[in-house]
């Protein structure tokens, strides 16, 4: 073995010491390593009484050697819950198996107190294959079961947190939409929000609403993103299209209006947008039903379902996104709802939908055949079957859908023809 510059300059008599010292601490004894290891070791006969155990195990416990070796059982040591899992489980599967490990038990100190303790023990067999005794390490596991401890406190208030969120969620999605619809003589209207997740507010809005002259409002439209910034915008969305119409309830007029507002407050470094298709409904007189004239920012098409089974889409093309540019462009499409018609106004979350099936969106195609298969319809008719599809598309459905149908009911004589 060779030598640095260092040991050759050292002292010979230095150099013993040390070798000495060295020596003596490499001749722990067998008996001596045994009795203060760093964990419990206990060895007990077949039946379970305690035959021999370490010093180590008997300071965690508080006992004498002679109150255990001889007196008492392992399973004596364990708690009542330890003792029957002892009786039914671990006995049982050390017999088949031979050894088992990593148990966790809680163990009686002689004071009264409890040891958790993680467990393994092994049967030791003679040169015939018999088993002789068991041999049970017993490890201490009062910092792990702090530390699960605290991890669970740390999940349970967790848990409760996201709750409170949940909750708040909820709420301020609700404060987003109209308590109840507006009653509208001669017409019937249902709606829905169906939420994708209870964790994040969505942008979806709708309103159905009053105006002077014996005229109505609507409004539907989708705000991009989630969360508190899509709220905001959805909140300003929703009082700028009502204190609009008011002042002027040309739909494009409308539309024109809530874009100048959003650009304006939302053109910085974090620009937001939203697509809308606002409607003003006028009784149309005699005939029954309603006059509408739909405009539409960027929103995709609404559904008419006619009286006569057949459903369109309303062209409303090239209208933009509202809050993007100063001048967006608006278009507008007019209409008769008639007697046995239906309306349906809805958000992308559902088109934009994964199927299980296909695997790829829902798509306006399969709306258009779903709608077709409706009418003709009410109102309420197809917000139900509407429900019932989202809910077939379970979690496929990865972002909030807003639903508003209003439908002209048919006269008692139309509905025996």
């Amino acid at each position: 073995m060779c030598q640095t510059d260092g040991d050759q300059d050292r002292d010979p008599e230095e150099r013993t010491d040390d070798d000495q010292t060295l020596s003596v601490l490499l001749e722990d004894s067998v008996e001596d390593l045994y009795e203060k290891a760093p964990c419990g070791y206990l060895s007990t006969l077949l039946d379970g009484q305690i035959a021999k155990v370490n010093a180590t195990l008997l300071d965690w416990l508080g006992y004498e050697r002679g109150d255990l070796v001889g007196h008492r059982t392992f399973s004596d040591l364990l708690a009542v819950g330890g003792r029957l899992y002892h009786e039914t489980h671990f006995a049982p599967l050390l017999r088949m198996q031979g050894e088992i490990s990593g148990i966790a038990l809680e163990m009686k100190a002689a004071d009264g107190s409890r040891l958790p303790v993680l467990v393994t023990s092994a049967v030791k067999t003679g040169t015939d294959g018999q088993p002789l005794l068991i041999r049970t390490t017993v490890f201490d596991a009062r910092d792990r079961r702090a530390y699960e401890q605290e991890l669970l406190r740390a999940r349970q208030e967790s848990e409760r947190e996201r709750e409170r969120l949940q909750q708040l969620t909820t709420t301020l999605q609700q404060t987003l939409l109209p308590p109840a619809l507006a009653n509208v003589p001669g017409l019937d209207v249902a709606a829905h929000y169906h939420i994708a997740s209870i964790d994040e507010v969505g942008g979806d809005f709708y309103d159905l609403f009053p105006l002077a002259h014996g005229t109505w409002g609507l409004f539907l439209g989708d705000v991009c993103g989630k969360g508190a910034a899509a709220a905001a915008v959805t909140s300003l969305a929703r009082y700028t299209l009502r204190a609009a119409a008011v002042y002027d309830p040309a739909p494009a007029a409308v539309l024109s209006n809530l874009n100048t507002v959003l650009n304006h407050e939302y053109n910085g470094s974090d620009p937001r947008f939203c697509t809308v298709l606002f409607g003003l409904l006028t009784p149309d007189g005699d005939q029954g039903g309603f006059h509408i004239i739909l405009a539409s920012g960027g929103h995709p098409p609404a559904l008419l379902l006619r009286a006569d089974g057949t459903a369109a889409y309303l062209p409303t093309p090239g209208g933009q996104l509202i809050g993007v540019l100063p001048d967006a462009h608006i278009t507008t499409t007019t209409f008769r709802l008639a007697p046995g018609d239906t309306l349906l106004l809805h958000t992308d979350g559902l088109t934009e939908a994964h199927t299980a099936s296909r695997g790829d969106r829902y798509g306006d195609d399969a709306l258009l055949d779903f709608a077709h298969s409706l009418a003709p319809t009410t109102a309420q008719d197809t917000i139900s079957a509407i429900r019932e599809l989202l809910d077939t598309l379970g979690t496929g459905v990865d972002d909030d859908t807003a639903l508003l149908a209003v439908s002209v009911p048919r006269s008692e004589r139309e509905e025996q023809q």
